[in-house]
């Protein structure tokens, strides 16, 4: 990453630009640290195109980028414990047939899914 000559902060017109590989992006949950630069001034960051086209990738591996699907449903109370029902638009989207294996994690108060299709 090379830093512009004469880089002066586009916000505030006064600051030098530094170069940083402490950029925090936060995704969903997720905290992507990116290379970049800061105004010694204001502060302001600036992520160049290449490094935010990685972390989208990242993104996007991730399932955190591009479509949103995030559609709130009731549990359900059974005998034998509660039942999430997935609507028949995510499991289209998604490529379920209903015999999928998963894996259930809980990540801080977050249930995470993770299935592996036949």
């Amino acid at each position: 990453m090379k830093m512009p000559e004469n880089a002066k902060c586009p916000s505030c017109g006064k600051g030098r630009l530094n170069p940083v590989d402490d950029i925090l992006t936060n995704l969903e949950g997720y905290v992507f640290v990116e290379k970049g630069f800061r105004c010694a001034t204001c502060g302001e960051e600036f992520v160049p195109e290449e490094e935010g086209q990685k972390t989208i990738e990242i993104a996007r591996r991730l399932g955190l980028w591009g479509e949103p699907m995030k559609l709130y449903r009731k549990l359900v109370k059974t005998a034998k414990g509660i039942l999430l029902r997935i609507p028949n638009d995510m499991q289209r989207n998604l490529g379920l047939k209903g015999n999928e294996e998963i894996a259930i994690s809980k990540v801080g108060k977050k249930l995470v899914i993770d299935f592996s299709p036949d």
